[in-house]
């Protein structure tokens, strides 16, 4: 039956848009109505049923690298398949185990000689891969005294390592960006270390244990603290050698990607919501609810005539460092990349103290990151307009980095989402705006055992639901409003964790 009110819809609809002036009603508008009308939020809420007795069936967890999350892949493959999707399971990497054999070694070697302390004035950069090396230091765009700064934006920016010799160790400085952004950027750069080095600000000073979760630079590395870096700086030509005794394993879990059977693959509207969850919990809301709103929606689309090819992403290990959707962007030519006109992030969109944030891509309000790729402002007025029409506020919340919109945004592909909110506390305004506690987090459960079905809101769950349809409809039928990509790269990455 649906198959034929859609073919009666497309028949009808066709014609008139075809006829009507500029500015009139068009497919995209016909058929994000329909969509909305199909969506409906107890079958969002069956979804997360099933994810919830998967993490049940499986020690209370979905997290990357166990049988809870296979079991959630298979699952939502399984339904996508059943839709008529074409689905492929993309396989990626994340770290399984890793330990030490022996503690580390940090040398300098000239001019000069001098051995740093292991554990104390530097530590192993977990995952560090083994290795054991000795050449000269260069440093990556620092910042040393006496110059003043609030951060470091030492090796955030591809841009900084231009005339970086391959072979040399990269002295990185802590600060604006996720350490594994520096990270990436050195090993992409050639380096054969890195040697990331505490700021000097107050409370920034001595090195620590970290467990960042990246591994891909594939050299060693380690996380030293204020006064070795600022020494290895400040001595011209600077040789160290650097030694990580390690053993790294690492694991394979799926991206689940589906695409629609219509649309010009010229023109890819994607979609994604991360499938994993902590290891402390189910994530029911974080991020089963984004999962569960997205697949509801491409099962009710699943026969839609869309203009555009729409691509549907579950992504794997996002909770271990965007590494499903990071890999993903990673592996794509730029022609395909280039391919992707909008990317659609729904990572928390349910919680129990819920606002409705929209990413903020134009940074209308000037504070923190900055402004997404050009269209993403484009996304976030479409969605403004969404709530608008059913007289709800919304507020603006910044691409911080901390969901699958990161890798994107970094190449430069126009990206926005809803976001209802996660540890951080509600304000009263918000509270005036949105009903529920200020004061009190968005999701007190966030990253616990607690974040079970009991802990979904289940108006935020139905609204947002409704605002995930009207806008993947909108897009699958028109682009008119985003600006056709020429280069990659135009907007930074935005940190994927608190440096």
């Amino acid at each position: 039956m649906r198959r034929i009110a859609i073919a009666l819809i497309t028949a009808l609809s066709l014609p008139l848009a075809m006829a009507t002036p500029a500015g009139a009603v068009g497919l995209d508008d016909v058929f994000a109505k329909l969509l909305v009308k199909q969506v409906k939020g107890p079958n969002v809420k069956k979804h997360l049923e099933a994810l919830q007795a998967i993490a049940t069936a499986n020690g209370g967890t979905r997290a990357a690298g166990t049988p809870g999350y296979n079991a959630s892949r298979d699952y939502v493959a399984g339904r996508l398949r059943k839709a008529g999707y074409k689905v492929t399971l993309q396989p990626i990497n994340y770290v399984e185990s890793w330990s030490e054999n022996a503690p580390p070694t940090l040398a300098l070697t000239a001019p000069g000689s001098k051995s740093y302390v292991p554990n104390e004035d530097f530590y192993s950069f977990q995952p560090s891969p083994a290795g054991d090396v000795t050449a000269q230091v260069q440093g990556v765009d620092l910042t040393l005294p006496p110059t003043p700064a609030p951060s470091s934006n030492s090796g955030c920016e591809e841009s900084d390592f231009a005339g970086f010799v391959p072979g040399r160790i990269a002295l990185i400085q802590r600060g604006t960006c996720a350490f594994a952004q520096k990270i990436r950027n050195a090993g992409r750069a050639g380096a054969a270390g890195i040697i990331v080095f505490n700021e000097g600000q107050p409370g920034r000073t001595d090195a620590f244990p970290l467990d960042i979760g990246e591994w891909r630079a594939n050299v060693p590395m380690v996380f030293a603290d204020f006064a070795v870096g600022n020494e290895l700086a400040s001595t011209p030509g600077a040789t160290v050698r650097l030694k990580v005794d390690s053993k790294l394993v690492l694991g394979t879990n799926d991206n689940v990607i589906a695409e629609s059977r219509f649309g010009d693959p010229r023109h890819v509207v994607m979609t994604g919501a991360h499938l994993d969850s902590v290891t402390a919990g189910p994530g029911i809301n974080d991020d089963g609810s984004g999962t569960a709103s997205i697949l509801e929606v491409a099962e009710e689309m699943a026969h839609f005539p869309v203009k555009n090819k729409v691509r549907f992403a579950f992504w794997a290990a996002e909770e271990i460092g965007l590494l499903g959707s990071d890999q993903y962007v990673e592996s794509l030519p730029e022609a395909d990349r280039d391919r992707i006109r909008v990317y659609l992030n729904f990572d928390m969109v349910a919680s129990p103290n819920y606002a409705y944030k929209l990413y903020d891509g134009d940074n209308s309000d000037n504070v923190g990151s900055p402004a997404g790729p050009p269209g993403s402002a484009e996304i976030e007025k479409q969605l403004q307009a969404f709530y608008g029409s059913r007289h709800l506020a919304t507020v603006g919340t910044d691409f911080d980095g901390r969901s699958d919109y990161g890798p994107f945004i970094a190449v430069g592909i126009p990206s926005g989402g809803i976001f209802t909110g996660a540890e951080g506390i509600k304000t009263a305004e918000e509270a005036a705006l949105f009903g529920g506690t200020a004061g009190v987090a968005y999701d007190v459960c966030y990253h616990q055992a607690c974040d079970t079905t009991a802990n979904i809101n289940d108006t935020a769950l139905d609204v947002d639901a409704d605002a995930i349809a009207d806008s993947i409809a909108r897009y699958a039928f028109n682009l008119r409003s985003i600006p056709s990509r020429t280069a990659p790269g135009a907007a930074t990455l935005a940190a994927k964790t608190a440096s």
